[in-house]
């Protein structure tokens, strides 16, 4: 067989592990996690796509739990760093201690953080100074940490999922716009619906959860990352996508009203390359061999809702970005059909 039948044999075995674990997926998460089906999916879709996530929600809602299943369910080594306002760069990244040689000598060994894992829970994020959160910044996008001149790659593959809590935002540093356009989603994790709360409770203290059983390796994730790049993409869903992302641009022909008076700054580029690389996974999660634009609709929130920026006149009318973005999928309707 020649090496393109091979590559396309391993894709083809890699979108049936797919399609046929769809349902062991939602019953090993549904040991510990209960509802938040729609965080799950965007988290999943996440993973799949080889991006990382903000997770904004309230204490207590599970999202530590949530990020730690995932990693079990895909045999992915697992970190969690509690970000605070004294945590500095090198107690994530690692650092060059001296150390005796044996020999009577001794040398500089670099020392890993926890960084060098394959799920980073970067929790509270928010909390930290500007300096530990550029750090992490550029490990995400570099896929590297460079210490004493000397560079170390971090294992593969490598996935940031960081934690914002929106209810106390005192003494915490907002990350600035440029540094949450690197993350491909903005997860919102709510309050669940009183029956799936009665449902945690009754579990969580009556027994302890059954352990997940994991379905995939790291070496699957990495194979699924390609096979996500090569599902066929219409150009007329690429262009709506470009569209959802251009019309949030305050000031510029075709913006809707609406945008003028309610956002100061708009998505950038990677909004759309977000919203059609996420279209992508969502397609293979749901079995489907193409995107449609239902997948572009179902992810125009989490992909834009960190990159919209509103005005003063939004926050004085009682305007939130998600009501923003509501107008502009009512906005913006030319997708295929």
């Amino acid at each position: 067989m020649t090496a393109a039948g091979t590559e396309f044999e391993q894709d083809k075995q890699a979108v049936e592990k797919i399609r046929a674990a769809r349902g062991a997926i939602e019953r090993e998460l549904g040991k510990v996690i209960i509802g938040q089906k729609e965080a799950t999916e965007q988290l999943l879709t996440a993973l799949l796509a080889g991006g990382h996530c903000l997770i904004t929600g309230a204490p207590g809602l599970a999202k530590t739990l949530l990020v730690r299943s995932l990693a079990q369910l895909f045999r992915l080594k697992f970190a969690r760093i509690q970000f605070t306002p004294d945590l500095m760069p090198a107690d994530i990244t690692g650092t060059d201690i001296l150390e005796d040689t044996g020999d009577g000598r001794r040398r500089m060994q670099f020392v890993k953080g926890p960084i060098f894992a394959n799920v980073i829970l970067a929790d509270e994020i928010n909390r930290t100074p500007p300096k530990t959160q550029a750090a992490l910044l550029e490990a995400m996008q570099e896929h590297q940490v460079t210490a004493g001149g000397v560079r170390y790659p971090l294992d593969e593959p490598f996935f940031v999922l960081a934690t914002q809590n929106p209810v106390e935002m005192e003494g915490t540093y907002p990350l600035p716009e440029a540094q949450l356009d690197r993350f491909l989603f903005n997860v919102v994790v709510d309050y669940l619906p009183e029956e799936d709360e009665v449902a945690v409770v009754r579990q969580t203290t009556s027994r302890r959860p059954a352990p997940i059983e994991p379905l995939f390796d790291a070496a699957d994730v990495l194979r699924f990352h390609e096979v996500v790049k090569k599902v066929p993409v219409a150009d007329d869903l690429i262009r709506y996508a470009v569209r959802l992302a251009a019309a949030t641009r305050p000031g510029r022909g075709g913006a809707p009203d609406f945008v003028n008076q309610w956002v100061s700054w708009g998505a950038g580029l990677r909004a759309g390359q977000s919203l059609v690389l996420g279209a992508k996974a969502r397609a293979l999660l749901e079995g489907r061999a193409h995107a449609t634009p239902a997948d572009i609709r179902a992810l125009v929130h989490p992909t834009l809702r960190h990159r919209v920026l509103l005005s003063y006149r939004a926050a004085a009318d009682g305007v939130s970005v998600d009501t923003v973005i509501d107008r502009l999928l009512e906005h913006v309707k030319d997708a295929p059909r």
